[in-house]
């Protein structure tokens, strides 16, 4: 259901954007399309190689890991339940939110170009808010599905639901859209001025607003607000049922089960600390820092690592993932 709707999603957001705005640049000659310069992650011609290299490896790593858990869940019956529910769509999420940037930063590495359209970079921006937040979303579900399933073990198949954890994910989807297009299209109505460099490897909110010409206190304003409404509710969830299961966790006898709990638990905070943490406190601190470039290395941690991080954290750390995961190869390869 929301890989329909967010493929309905893709169309909506490219064709407002294929609408350029008539006065969108207020100082220079400027005429034509205009183009934003991409500065990645260093400028240094001898690192490039190196930087293709690893995000390309990082880029199959994340996709084929996040792909194979998908396939096994619907390959699986046994997996049809609210927990791979929701890590299904998270890995589906994860893809396409690394498929945003790095393709394109990969394909400008390769032809030694650096520029990115104006109409290509709002909806870059439009769909990198959209999948992080839908992330941000996927993890406090998560979170709330464990709480419920180990302290609240008794009425779990009536709380969680198919039809909650459906809605649920469309609630999130919902939200995330109505944020991203909220500033996206108020990103529309800014002005540039000549300098349209980018130190980073995407186009990100935070650093197009320093580029404008135009007045954007409303525009932070609502960055701000948005971003600590999104982050801190989210986060403070997370970390309430993070903390209820470890309170239950500990009364457990067993000190095997204990500490197995203990680890995936304490795994998932990291992974959600390092995404939620790196996440808003980029948007957060955009305007008190100057460090434009350190910026663009901290966003790698919640756009690049956590995506590839997640497959193994939720999912191949499982015995009954891989277990799954090899029936679903071998079967693949008996078709050979």
């Amino acid at each position: 259901m929301f890989k329909k709707v967010s493929l309905k999603f893709c169309f909506l957001v490219t064709s407002i954007f294929s609408i350029r705005p008539l006065s969108n640049i207020k100082s220079g000659n400027l005429s034509g399309t205009i183009e934003f310069l991409l500065l990645r992650l260093s400028e240094d011609p001898e690192l490039q190689p190196l930087l293709f290299c690893l995000f390309l490896s990082v880029y199959l790593v994340s996709v084929l890991g996040n792909l194979l858990i998908i396939l096994a869940v619907m390959y699986d019956s046994h997996f049809h339940t609210p927990m791979y529910f929701f890590l299904s769509n998270l890995s589906f999420v994860d893809i396409c939110f690394t498929t945003t940037m790095i393709p394109k930063m990969l394909v400008n590495i390769q032809t030694q170009s650096k520029s990115i359209s104006y109409t290509g970079c709002l909806t870059q921006i439009c769909f990198v808010l959209t999948f992080a937040g839908l992330e941000n979303g996927i993890l406090v579900m998560m979170a709330f599905d464990r709480f419920v399933a180990i302290c609240h073990p008794l009425r779990y198949n009536i709380i969680m639901n198919p039809k909650l954890c459906r809605l649920l994910v469309l609630l999130s989807f919902l939200i995330s859209v109505l944020d991203a297009l909220l500033h996206t299209l108020m990103a529309l109505q800014l002005s540039f001025c000549t300098d349209l460099e980018i130190p980073h490897f995407f186009c990100e909110l935070a650093h197009i607003l320093k580029l404008t010409c135009s007045d954007i206190l409303i525009n932070n304003i609502l960055m701000y607000l948005v971003t600590s409404i999104l982050g801190v509710i989210p986060l403070s969830g997370i970390i309430i049922s993070y903390t209820r299961i470890t309170s239950s966790v500990l009364k457990i006898p067993s000190g095997g089960g204990k500490y197995k709990a203990l680890s995936v638990c304490g795994s998932r905070l990291i992974v959600v600390s390092l995404f939620s943490g790196t996440g808003f406190g980029v948007y957060l601190s955009s305007a008190a820092t100057h460090s434009s470039r350190k910026s663009a290395i901290v966003s790698v941690m919640y756009t690049v690592v956590t995506p590839m991080m997640n497959p193994f954290i939720y999912g191949l750390r499982n015995k009954d993932m891989m277990g799954a995961l090899r029936k679903l190869i071998s079967r693949i390869s008996s078709f050979h």
